[in-house]
């Protein structure tokens, strides 16, 4: 199958070409390098790379119309700064309606979208059900969730999968990088008194999967185990694997005003509609992360 991947050269899509290349997929990786790695799109069989952004109409139009991609997986985003709207508005928003459009002209049969967790805002409901409403309060958030809004509105099969905490392979953020660094290096650290939902990557790949090569129905999908952990057991799971005994307590912060105390996703409508469920369980998904 002819896979086209936008942001392949970031943490999600670097995994997905380790899983299906060896499978015999053809995929074409389009990425800027902004916040991807060079290095995890060497030159190899089945493998093609465009540098470039999904912001150019024109590079994403000649590239799918060469390349003539069954299948489209939107990884592609903008995050880096909080502060730079307009960078975020270019990718996340007029980004996804190049991907849209494109993946019309060429007629692909399904399109994939990765969106955050962070449309919901500050949910008045924990799980969050995927029919929760969106109210995104961050530039990430809101322009995401713009792009997910004209993804659905394809003219072809359009899956748009908003994504607990995936740890595996290449995670460069979050608490268990972040623990990891500093305990290593000798340095404090703090914990938020926050509460996040974390998946496995091969959770995660099992999911995409049946959504890309089985009859999936299209929609939103939360992707999820539905558990909810503090960073606090981050900080202890990471600091149990590295043999390091705190010599005092972790301080345990409030959540900034700019973020979420509580953001645990509710799968069970994935999970009724898709046949799938999370597998592995949190210790293990921290310890496969760490051990990688």
């Amino acid at each position: 199958m002819r896979i086209l991947i936008t942001g392949g050269a970031g943490c999600l899509g670097s995994n997905l070409l380790e899983h299906w290349l060896p499978k015999g997929h053809e995929i074409l990786v389009i990425d800027n390098f902004a916040t991807g790695k060079r290095e995890v799109v060497p030159q190899t069989a089945g493998l093609h790379v465009v540098e470039g952004s999904i912001v150019d109409a024109v590079l994403v139009e000649r590239e799918f119309a060469r390349f003539r991609p069954q299948v489209i997986i939107q990884s592609a985003a903008a995050y880096k700064d909080p502060a730079n709207w307009r960078e975020d508005a270019a990718t996340n928003g007029i980004g996804s309606i190049n991907v849209v459009r494109a993946s019309e002209a060429c007629g692909a049969k399904r399109l994939v979208n990765f969106q955050t967790a962070l449309c919901y805002g500050r949910p008045t409901q924990v799980p969050i059900p995927v029919d929760h409403a969106t109210s995104p309060f961050t530039s990430y958030g809101i322009t995401k969730t713009a792009g997910e809004q004209f993804v659905l509105q394809a003219k072809i099969p359009a899956v748009s999968l908003r994504l607990a905490n995936i740890a595996g392979p290449r995670l460069a953020i979050g608490p268990i990088p972040t623990f990891y660094k500093r305990l290593l290096a000798g340095q404090k650290c703090f914990c938020s008194d926050a509460v996040r939902d974390f998946l496995d990557m091969a959770d995660f790949l099992a999911l995409i999967d049946l959504v890309v090569f089985e009859d999936a129905p299209n929609g939103t999908f939360n992707v999820s185990t539905g558990e909810g952990h503090s960073i606090k057991e981050i900080f202890d799971e990471v600091a149990d694997f590295l043999g390091i005994i705190p010599s005092e307590p972790v301080p345990i912060v409030p959540v900034a005003a700019d973020d979420v105390p509580e953001v645990v996703l509710d799968p069970s409508l994935t999970e009724r509609m898709l046949g799938w469920k999370s597998k592995v369980g949190f210790r293990q998904t921290i310890r496969r992360q760490l051990d990688w």
